[in-house]
Order: C-alpha cells, then sequence, then structure tokens
C-alpha cells in the first residue's frame, strides 16, 4: 500500500489524476470522525482503515462542538491531535471544516447563536467564521504534507450547492483559507447534478461528487462541469442513518461492493462515507424533515448511534461488508495489505446499576439551571443559551374560565405539560394541543425538549422552543416564565440536592453506581425508561429512548474504571416503574451493563 511521504512532499491536482510529487496516485479514504470517537480509540480505527485498504481518512470539523459561545474555544486541539494519530497510522489526511458540515450533526456543525443569513456572505454571519477559521486552521496549517504532516486537501463548505448560490461567499471562504496558510489543494463537494455543481463550485477549485451509488452516471454529469481534473466521490454512501422511530438503516454487502468497484474502474478516487461511523455522544445528534424536495415536513431526529451501517460498526468490528469492501480495494493497493488489528477489550462480566438516590426536575432546573426570564412571549432556545437540553415554561391562566383548548404553538419539538402540578399529556409537533382542555385560573408547565437541530434544507437553523405562543381558547397566554437547562450543565452534578428514590418511575436525575471487574467496551440498557440522557464518570453517552430502534448505549471501555463508576440518568418523562427497592433486591428498571461481542 501507498505510504505518505513525509518532508518537503507536494500534493497537487492534475489535468486528470493527483499528483504526490509529480507521480499520480489514486486516494482511497474513509470517513472518520475523531469527534464522534472516544480518543482513546482513534488509532484502533486507523488501523482498521488500513487494513480494509484505504490510505487516506477524512474528517468533518464540528464548529458548534468547538465554539459554543462566542469566543468560548474547547478543545480546538483535538483535530490536531487526530490529524498526528492519522500521519503515525500511515494515512493522508482530507479535513472539512465547513463551516457548515451536514453530517447528521446538529444544526449542521453551525452554532445556535450564529445570527444572520446563515451561510452568505451576511457580515453578521462572516464575521463569527473568520474569528472560527483563524483558530482551526492553527491545528491545520503546521500538518499540511509539504511541512511534513498528512493534510493533502481541504475542502471550502459542504455540498453547498443544495442549499445556495452565494459564490461571494464561497470565494470569500476560500481567500480566508489560503490567507491563513493553507497551500494544499482546496476543493468543494456538491451532488451530482447541475443546479448543485453551479451553485456550489467555483472557479479554480476542484469539483467532486456525493453520491452512493451509479457512479458513472454521476461521473458523466461532473465531467459535463469539469472537463478535466481528477474524478472524486467525496462521499459515497455505502450505508445511511438511522432516525428514532425509523427502521435500522441497512445496505446489502454485495450491492456495496459492487457499487465501489464501478467508481474505481472509472479511474476514481473515493471516500467510503461512512468507513467508521461511530458515535453521537452527548446529545450531538442532528435531525431532518421530511417532506419531499423542500426538506420541509415532520422532524426525524437521528438516534444516538452513527453506526451508519458502516465496514467498520459503531464498536469497531468488522462487518461483512468490512470483507467485501476489502477484496474489492485489494486490487488496488500497492502490496499485501495489513493484518485486521485485534479489537479494544470487551468489559469482562454483565453487571447491573444500584440507583441509591434522586432529583425531580425542578431542583434540578434550580441548581444547575441558566437564569430566569420572564416575557410576554416565550423566549426561544437560542434567547436562553441552550443548545442541547431543555427550557421549562411557565404560565398563568387567568380565572374563572371554563376548560378550553390549551395550544402550544410553533412547538419544537416535545413537551412534557404539568396543570397544577398534574401531569396532563404530551405535546408535539404534530399534535401541539392537550387533549383534555384546562380550566382556569391554573398554573402550567411545559418542559419542552429539543430532539436535534435541523442539519440539512432550508430550515437549517430554525428556533427551538414554543416559537409561536402559548394560547388558551384561541387567545395567547401572555407573561411566560422561562428557564433553560443545558445538557452539559450536567457534566458535573455538584450542588444538586439528591435524595430519596421515589416510589414510582418519576422523572428527575437518577443517580447510581456500577461495580466493574474488567473494564472494556460495553453497551448500557435502561428497561422500562423513556426519553432522556445517560452519563457514566461524567461522561455524556447521549440520549436513550424508548421508541427506538436503538436499544442500548454503546459505553466506550475507555469511560470505565475498575470497581466503583458512578452513574448518573437524566429522565425527562417517566423512569422505569418502583426504583425505591432496597438493597437486597434490585428493581426490574434497574440500568445494566454488558459486554461488547468480539
Amino acid at each position: 500500500m501507498s505510504e505518505i511521504r513525509v518532508g518537503n512532499s507536494e500534493f497537487s491536482v492534475g489535468d486528470s489524476d493527483f499528483l504526490l510529487d509529480g507521480r499520480p496516485v489514486r486516494l482511497l479514504s474513509g470517513a472518520l470522525h475523531y469527534f464522534r470517537v472516544h480518543e482513546e480509540h482513534w488509532g484502533h480505527r486507523l488501523a482498521m482503515l488500513r487494513a480494509m485498504g484505504l490510505n487516506c481518512v477524512e474528517t468533518y470539523v464540528p464548529w458548534n462542538l468547538h465554539e459554543p459561545r462566542p469566543g468560548e474555544f474547547r478543545e480546538v486541539g483535538q483535530l490536531g491531535r487526530f490529524l498526528d494519530a492519522a500521519r503515525e497510522a500511515g494515512l493522508w489526511a482530507i479535513v472539512r471544516p465547513g463551516p457548515y458540515i451536514c453530517a447528521e450533526w446538529e444544526n449542521g456543525g453551525l452554532p445556535h447563536w450564529v445570527t444572520g443569513q446563515l451561510r452568505t456572505r451576511d457580515e453578521r454571519f462572516l464575521e463569527p467564521v473568520e474569528r472560527w477559521f483563524r483558530r482551526l486552521l492553527g491545528e491545520v496549517v503546521p500538518r499540511q504534507i509539504d511541512r511534513g504532516g498528512p493534510v493533502i486537501m481541504v475542502q471550502i463548505e459542504n455540498e453547498y450547492g443544495s442549499y445556495g448560490t452565494d459564490q461571494v461567499y464561497l470565494r470569500r471562504l476560500a481567500d480566508l483559507v489560503r490567507a491563513e496558510g493553507v497551500t494544499v489543494p482546496l476543493f468543494t463537494t456538491d451532488g451530482p447534478e447541475d443546479h448543485m455543481l453551479t451553485g456550489g463550485s467555483i472557479p479554480g477549485l476542484l469539483a467532486t461528487a456525493t453520491f452512493g451509488s451509479r457512479g458513472r452516471e454521476a461521473f458523466d454529469v461532473l465531467r459535463r462541469h469539469r472537463p478535466t481534473g481528477p474524478l472524486m466521490c467525496m462521499e459515497w454512501w455505502c450505508g445511511w442513518f438511522t432516525y428514532w422511530g425509523g427502521e435500522q438503516a441497512a445496505r446489502d454487502a454485495e450491492d456495496a461492493a459492487r457499487s465501489l468497484r464501478e467508481i474505481l474502474e472509472c479511474g476514481a478516487s473515493v471516500n467510503l462515507y461512512m468507513a467508521h461511523g461511530g458515535t453521537n455522544f452527548a446529545g450531538w445528534s442532528g435531525a431532518n424533515r421530511g417532506g419531499g424536495t423542500l426538506h420541509d415536513g415532520p422532524l426525524h431526529p437521528d438516534v444516538t448511534s452513527y453506526d451508519y451501517d458502516a465496514p467498520i460498526d459503531e464498536y469497531g468490528r468488522p462487518t461483512e461488508k468490512f470483507w467485501r469492501l476489502r477484496e474489492v480495494l485489494a486490487e488496488y493497493a500497492d502490496g499485501p495489505l495489513p493484518d485486521v488489528p485485534p479489537a479494544p477489550a470487551a468489559l469482562g462480566e454483565a453487571v447491573p446499576a444500584r440507583l441509591t438516590a434522586w432529583a425531580p426536575l425542578e431542583d434540578v432546573l434550580e441548581s444547575r439551571g441558566g437564569p430566569s426570564v420572564e416575557a410576554p412571549m416565550p423566549p426561544t432556545f437560542e434567547e436562553l443559551d441552550v443548545d442541547r437540553g431543555l427550557v421549562r415554561y411557565s404560565v398563568e391562566i387567568p380565572g374563572p374560565r371554563e376548560p378550553y383548548p390549551l395550544l402550544a404553538r410553533g412547538l419544537r419539538d416535545l413537551a412534557v405539560v404539568y396543570v397544577d402540578g398534574e401531569r396532563a399529556g404530551v405535546l408535539t409537533e404534530d399534535e401541539p394541543q392537550l387533549k383534555e382542555p384546562v380550566a382556569g385560573p391554573a398554573r402550567v408547565e411545559l418542559w419542552v425538549e429539543s430532539l436535534g437541530r435541523a442539519n440539512y434544507g432550508p430550515r437549517l437553523g430554525e428556533p427551538k422552543g414554543i416559537t409561536g405562543g402559548v394560547l388558551h381558547e384561541r387567545a395567547f397566554v401572555h407573561g411566560v416564565r422561562a428557564r433553560g437547562l443545558r445538557v452539559d450543565a450536567l457534566d458535573d452534578i455538584e450542588g444538586v440536592p439528591f435524595r430519596e428514590l421515589p416510589e414510582e418511575g418519576a422523572p428527575g436525575l437518577y443517580r447510581g453506581t456500577f461495580e466493574v471487574r474488567g473494564a472494556g467496551d460495553a453497551l448500557l440498557k435502561l428497561p422500562g425508561w423513556t426519553r432522556g440522557f445517560v452519563w457514566v464518570n461524567g461522561f455524556n453517552l447521549g440520549r436513550y429512548w424508548s421508541v427506538g430502534p436503538q436499544d442500548e448505549l454503546y459505553v466506550p471501555g475507555p469511560v470505565l474504571r475498575e470497581g466503583a463508576n458512578d452513574l448518573w440518568v437524566l429522565e425527562l418523562q417517566e423512569a422505569a416503574g418502583d426504583l425505591s427497592r432496597g438493597t437486597s433486591a434490585l428493581p426490574p428498571g434497574a440500568p445494566s451493563l454488558r459486554p461488547v461481542s468480539r
């Protein structure tokens, strides 16, 4: 297989091929997102890419993960460490920094606080983009191939032709990247359709395509727009994503192998999307909207797993698809492929959790929530600085009044409603009105949860919360009190006032422990629980939801430790039955860990 060259190597775009120091090379790349894989597993997953027959790794960069608030940067160095790991693994690297990335990621990677006309030349948008790129590119520039690093190409925007036509915006991004010291080739990526390629590509930059099948037809379209230059499918969709309440995505391994062979027989380079998907830890899953070409219909939130039916599954195991694609890729290798590396250790034995304490949602909000706000109309999540999490809206229905319908107009996305302290129902976008009317006077609380911001389409950046007001008999109820709770506020639960477990499965924050012998990769199951988030030793595993199809959460082995391990479960609707039994027996709804099978 081709090894990366270090020290003053030049990677360039020729008339028909990619060139390394003037020698034609074919890129056999695989997508692996550093932010969806525990850092201690990067080396194993990159070695799996090599063993499959790939010579390059591609990663997006999620802006909102690294700049949660304006000017507040977090762990930007992760990208640099990942690129160093790619170099050590013998892989070239393609970086796709956006600023928009899609990726089935919350808001397509754009921070919730960004304003202005998204993805345009609007200075209210471009000013924070420029600040972000100047910070981010410091991790990329010194790791370019002409400086001894693995980075061979950098993408400008992402599938922009599916969204807009602002060529000035694209050129501004390209000029900014060049001004910050990026010297490797730049490229754009779009679907193989005329309107996408004309909207998303710009002169002087390599244009690449995204598709899942019918490679010859796709490259014919690309050639009409770019008669010269290397052919590359920058996203070959060898699998697909899954959303809550939907069917588990799957693609036949032999069908995938035939499609990959067609691409390579065209003489093209390819990037497998995804080679290894990983996990949407910490509630970063995005969402898509159905409803035809406008993507303007019902919200379909993505599950926590980003397995993607990839050839390397969520837990790092080779699948049947891995072996079929490896057979195809081996035909294009310079020599024998590396052996498949041994899998990371799995948990030694299944263990149940023992829940020991509980805090009601009101107490969690009081101790870890943001400031309380009162306004005539409900403020949005964005106005309350909530990216992932929930907001409690409180209103007073005046009285005396007869029972009338109560409606949360413009609800995004889901609300558990309490009337005078008693749960009255669950509202959704599709069913925003309580089934039973409400008489006044009454105190109404609506605990609204964001299930993930849209990551694709014209509704990118839409606000969350109650966006159209609370109505009682078609009249607005004014004077709304609101308070938000960010999911990341519970990465530390110091100060939360816990009490004994409730007799029934009340919502709230549950605390407990696992006793682990033989720490390693594991799966967490929560039988009978409804919807919420889980932390193990302060690491947020992501969202669980009883609607399926995902019914277990992945626990990376490095998160666990020998002996006692802390467990926190934030249940937002209804926990599993009676969890208050004494120490002599574990209730049937107790969370449990089991080993990942190897």
